[in-house]
């Protein structure tokens, strides 16, 4: 026998355990097909109109969410087949793993299979939820229910026990390989490691859904960038996948403070807007500004853009605990807050993270415990301004941002709520009009500048009328910006000011060119912020400062929408709402927020939820109560101590601290019971009982 064999063919030889391994996670995804195959096909119902392309279309989509899947899965195997050592190589070593092998797949298989039949009762594939519905039920209880269960699909638990042959006849395990020369066992050694760390971090990557740092890890929201509808998600999902992404989640759970008609008295999201609305006061000039049916939409989502950085609300802002700290990064902005917009003095975000600020800006859904987009309920039926205007009243949308398309998951959450078409970074270096990777800040997007210079010329080109919203990205570590702008903006306390400035900028050049379109005039623009960025003013390092972001509106068709409001209590939640009354949107739908233009002051509120003590914070009138634990735990005024440091629990009186409790708990009751039920849209929510004759509020 020759022993001097090629290095090269050598290495080949001595990394059959590799090639098994491939054969053997092939099998597994082989298998995780037919189980949506099957699924798609015993649900055929619920895909009247499903092609065979459209079919091929979905196992495609399902691949990514099947690799994460697999790769969770199978971790343990992954690693024991790649283990650069020498002694595994022997048979009863490879026995263990064939097992493990076998015995995590069937449970993985036979929970794609469940989901087969249990599907269609739910409308989305199975969480770790599930273990809470059922916590309650007997060992014996459960026994019965999948005993019955198997005797009616009988037929599926066939096509599990083929499975299970499947895997354990198919599974292939790599040959005993003698290395005694030293050159042999150097070889192995040197191969194995550079095979670990090759498939290391290919694993890493399908885990994750994806290897560059603008890509979140996949969950199961990321599915509706895929699918037009939610059965559609299910299709593309997978059981497995669902229940480890939900695994660390503690299921929301509908609190029951009151009976359900009782909650629905004091606050329904669900409006019934009319033509006729009328504006609930006029004392100010803008409650007298009319808007029209058929204006084209714009929402400016500006990262990190918090009050802090603005002159205009630091010169205006409570002279009680003022810091004198005024000087500002915006303006451009304060120039449109001070002449030609409406804004506000008390102005919120919904939450602290731009995965929490994007539903609640523009499908009016609050962050409550869980970012929605996190939670299981993200592949409930879901509404938004896009979806209301594209689907009712004929508006085409769109949504932007710079970054790698699928950042963030901002494209799954686009689809899901109605927008017809996403321009990402892929759409802006297809534009020969633009730089391309040029206009790259070489780690998160384009700068905003181009951006939103593209942004414009798109707009341009779409049919009024029209609802889109862009997410800028240069006020975002690591706060690079363009060459030619370094040194020219001014440096503040903290590095995400300079680029604050230069983002302002980039706004101003928008909107010159946005003057030159025919379409201005016939627009309302809504300039806001995802959230916050850390406090630099010591006047915001308070929880409510934490909340404290702009919420700007302006129309220069509308010249009596301005003004400054230094009374009305407004959050990001309002925003659907106040636009859908501007346009006379006379369709119901469902929203958290209220319509700021036409809810009388007294009865604005807001309600965030604040990671800091895991509770609540509700603000209505001249009161911010602290709720954590299930009781009220602080109260402060807030026009007077809008640091708070005085805090009034024991003084406050009585019948108003019970009545801002009970609206508070009202709306966390109805915003829970929504979430778990399912009861997002008008046409889900409507088949509750008391849905048809309860107005909002």
């Amino acid at each position: 026998m020759n022993n001097h064999i090629n290095p090269i063919k050598k290495t080949f030889i001595l990394s059959k355990s590799t090639w098994m391994l491939l054969i053997n996670i092939a099998i597994i995804y082989v298998l995780y097909a037919v189980c949506r195959l099957l699924f798609i096909w015993l649900n055929s119902g619920l895909y009247p109109d499903m092609t065979f392309s459209r079919c091929m279309e979905l196992l495609a989509a399902g691949l990514i969410f099947d690799s994460s899947a697999i790769c969770y899965s199978n971790i343990l195997v992954i690693l024991m087949f790649l283990l650069p050592l020498h002694w595994k190589e022997r048979t009863a070593y490879y026995t263990v793993v064939r097992w493990i092998y076998v015995v995590c797949n069937t449970v993985c298989l036979i929970a794609n299979l469940c989901d087969v039949v249990y599907f269609p009762f739910t409308g989305k594939r199975t969480t770790c939820s599930v273990f809470a519905e059922f916590e309650n039920e007997g060992a014996g209880n459960m026994v019965n229910i999948f005993a019955d269960q198997i005797s009616t699909h009988w037929p599926l638990l066939i096509v599990a026990i083929l499975m299970v042959m499947t895997l354990w006849f198919g599974y292939r395990n790599p040959k005993e390989t003698k290395v005694s020369q030293k050159n042999d066992i150097i070889t192995y050694y040197v191969s194995k490691v550079i095979l670990f760390l090759i498939f290391g971090f290919t694993t890493w990557g399908l885990m994750r859904g994806g290897i560059t740092h603008a890509t979140r890890p996949i969950t199961i929201s990321n599915a509706n960038k895929y699918a037009n509808n939610p059965a559609e998600a299910g299709a593309i999902l997978n059981t497995p996948f669902s229940l480890m992404r939900t695994m660390s989640k503690k299921p929301l759970v509908t609190p029951q403070y009151m009976s359900e008609a009782e909650a629905e008295l004091i606050f329904s999201p669900l409006h019934r807007p009319s033509v006729t609305n009328i504006n609930a006061t006029d004392t100010l000039s803008y409650k007298k500004a009319q808007g029209r049916a058929g204006m084209n939409v714009v929402v400016l989502i500006m990262e990190s853009f918090g009050k802090q950085h603005f002159g205009f609300f630091n010169d205006v802002h409570n002279e009680n605990g003022t810091s004198g700290y005024k000087k500002t990064f915006t303006p451009f902005l304060d120039s449109l807050a001070a002449n030609s917009a409406l804004t506000f003095r008390y102005s919120y975000s919904n939450g602290r993270k731009s995965i929490e600020g994007m539903p609640s800006v523009l499908s009016s859904i609050p962050n409550f415990v869980e970012p929605f987009f996190l939670t299981p309920a993200s592949m409930n039926d879901l509404s938004g301004l896009a979806r209301e205007l594209s689907t009712n009243k004929g508006y085409t949308s769109a949504f932007f941002h710079g970054a790698e398309n699928g950042s963030m998951g901002f494209e799954a959450f686009a689809k899901a709520t109605g927008f017809q078409r996403y321009y990402g970074k892929t759409e802006y270096n297809q534009d020969s009009n633009y730089n391309g990777e040029k206009d790259f800040d070489g780690t998160w997007a384009i700068y905003d500048e181009e951006f939103l210079q593209f942004y414009a010329d798109r707009m341009s080109e779409m049919h009024e009328p029209f609802m889109t919203a862009v997410f800028t990205a240069s006020s975002h570590p690591p706060f690079n910006l363009p060459e030619r702008y370094v040194g020219k903006f001014p440096k503040g306390k903290s590095p995400v000011q300079e680029c604050i400035a230069y983002s302002d900028n980039a706004l101003r050049l928008f909107f010159a060119k946005a003057k030159k379109q025919s379409w201005f005039k016939n627009t309302i623009f809504v300039i806001t912020s995802d959230h916050v960025s850390g406090a630099v003013d010591p006047f915001y390092e308070s929880i409510l400062g934490h909340h404290s972001v702009p919420i700007i509106f302006y129309a220069p068709g509308i010249p009596e929408l301005c003004g400054y409001d230094d009374s009305t209590i407004v959050e990001q939640t309002d925003i659907m709402p106040t636009i859908l009354g501007l346009l006379k949107y006379d369709i119901p739908y469902v929203a958290f927020g209220q319509d700021i233009l036409n809810t009388p002051q007294q009865d604005k509120v807001a309600l965030h939820w604040v990671p800091e003590y895991q509770g609540y914070e509700f603000i209505k009138g001249n009161y911010i109560i602290r709720f954590v634990d299930n009781k009220i735990s602080a109260v402060y005024n807030l026009r007077e101590d809008l640091l708070q440091k005085n805090n009034i629990a024991r003084t406050i009186n009585r019948q108003t601290r019970d009545s801002l409790e009970r609206e508070m708990k009202a709306i966390i009751q109805q915003y829970m019971k929504c979430l778990n039920n399912n009861r997002m849209t008008f046409k889900t929510y409507s088949k509750s009982s008391n849905a048809a004759a309860t107005p909002n509020r």
